[in-house]
């Protein structure tokens, strides 16, 4: 394909982080990038990384000289784009959404300085979009306390997120990830959305995470499928698909491609959430490209061209998953089906 087709192609560096616990060791980010670069499926090869600032293998310094070092290694070493910015707002350097005020005050600190973080990455020329992805940072469990006070609390905190991100020209992207508070189903995720009311606030579908919107994970009162559903009922599925992107794609300025088995997973430190699975597993529920098209068309099948790159997330696969070359051969050719079927050309 030429290199004007659209989106643009890119990997995620945070599985090397996320999900990892004393049972593995975290993958480093020279590896992932190595991965990245070397794969390749008849000429075509990744674009770029979306990259989580987090350390070891970035910390979110925004001295020149940090700077500098991101793009020498990620541009220069391994000639790749960097797409959207994963900010690091948990504890102990971030905050709950919803937490004291001295939590949201850290909160949105963290959020201004992956702005500014973005903003001079851009300023660089290897920075392909200004989205900033961030979450809750709060238990659906202690949300569940006082529902309505709380997503309350959230909304002000993204407010206060979106206002400090503006002011480097970013916007911020909330994933829909069933583990969030104030997130966990499409209904609270899309109350949580309109009560923020900033333009540069939107939505980023992950279509393992978003998927179990459909089942009413954490949210049983919001599931979208029929109580009976059988996994056979393929008819239902696209129902179901038809009426979450419905909801949520006219919020979603970010996107990530991912497969299913329908089941919830979490790993290391990280909280129960959608699983991610091998483009190629025989379990997966997902007929990837097809079902990206639900999220990437809009009603009469036109490409939204909301964002220009689409991104592969592999959250929390093993290390003897990750460490093989060929998977990363095998995402990429997944990556490559979905922009033939869904994608554009300039």
């Amino acid at each position: 394909m030429s290199k004007n087709n659209f989106p643009k192609l890119h990997n995620a560096t945070w599985p090397g982080i996320v999900g990892k616990g004393d049972h593995e060791p975290i993958i480093s980010l020279d590896e992932l990038l190595e991965k990245t670069a070397k794969a390749e499926v008849n000429g075509v090869k990744f674009d770029g990384v979306d990259l989580g600032l987090f350390d070891p293998h970035v910390k979110l310094d925004t001295s020149d000289d940090h700077i500098k070092s991101v793009v020498d290694k990620i541009g220069g070493t391994y000639g790749l784009a960097i797409g959207t910015l994963v900010a690091p707002i948990w504890p102990p350097d971030g905050g709950s959404a919803m937490g004291s005020q001295t939590d949201r005050d850290r909160f949105v600190e963290v959020v201004r300085k992956a702005a500014e973080f973005g903003y001079k990455l851009r300023k660089e020329g290897i920075r392909t979009n200004n989205v900033i992805r961030v979450d809750s940072a709060s238990s659906v469990e202690e949300w569940a306390k006082n529902p309505t006070e709380n997503t309350k609390l959230i909304a002000d905190t993204f407010r206060r997120a979106c206002d400090a991100a503006a002011e480097y020209g970013e916007r911020i992207a909330a994933e829909g990830e069933i583990c969030w508070g104030g997130m966990q189903s499409w209904k609270t995720m899309l109350e949580t959305l309109e009560m923020v009311d900033r333009e540069n606030m939107g939505f980023q579908a992950d279509m393992s995470h978003t998927f179990l919107y459909l089942l009413g994970y954490n949210a049983p009162e919001d599931r979208i499928l029929k109580a009976d559903f059988q996994w056979d009922d393929r008819e239902e599925l696209e129902r179901g698909l038809k009426f979450l992107t419905s909801k949520l794609r006219p919020w979603t300025i970010d996107f990530h491609v991912a497969q299913n088995d329908g089941t919830v997973f979490g790993s290391g430190s990280h909280d129960k959430t959608g699983r991610h699975c091998l483009p190629t597993d025989p379990n997966g529920r997902l007929d990837i490209a097809k079902d990206a098209g639900f999220w990437m068309k809009d009603e009469n099948g036109n490409p939204t061209k909301a964002f220009n790159h689409i991104c592969w997330d592999g959250c929390m696969f093993p290390n003897e998953v990750m460490h093989k070359q060929e998977t990363w051969d095998s995402i990429l050719k997944t990556l490559i089906e979905v922009r033939d079927v869904n994608g554009w050309s300039a």
